[in-house]
């Protein structure tokens, strides 16, 4: 499995290896899912989310992320939450090397 760093900057994948932004990885790599929502690091912020397999945290970046859209802030449901995923283009992937660029 990918670390948490890797995980949250893979902008794609070559075969069985995940590609990460290692410049963005080095900026933003330590900050937490809460910190980089208010950044406005949205997908990287999803990632995060999705890594750590919290629900909660998922939604506290879909309301940052409805919040900074302008829309009302409204309940989110789990389906909504796991839209999201679809929205970012992130989900759970179990590749184990990583290539930086």
């Amino acid at each position: 499995m990918l670390s948490r760093e890797d995980f949250i900057f893979t902008i794609g994948y070559d075969g069985p290896a995940a590609v990460v932004d290692s410049s963005a990885k080095r900026k933003y790599g330590k900050l937490s899912t809460e910190e980089l929502a208010a950044k406005g690091l949205f997908r990287a912020a999803y990632a995060s989310a999705v890594y750590s397999k919290d629900p909660a945290q998922q939604r506290c970046v879909v309301e940052a992320y409805n919040k900074a859209k302008s829309q009302p802030a409204a309940a989110i449901s789990d389906a909504d939450v796991q839209a999201y995923g679809r929205l970012f283009g992130v989900h759970l992937v179990d590749v184990k090397r990583s290539v930086y660029i």
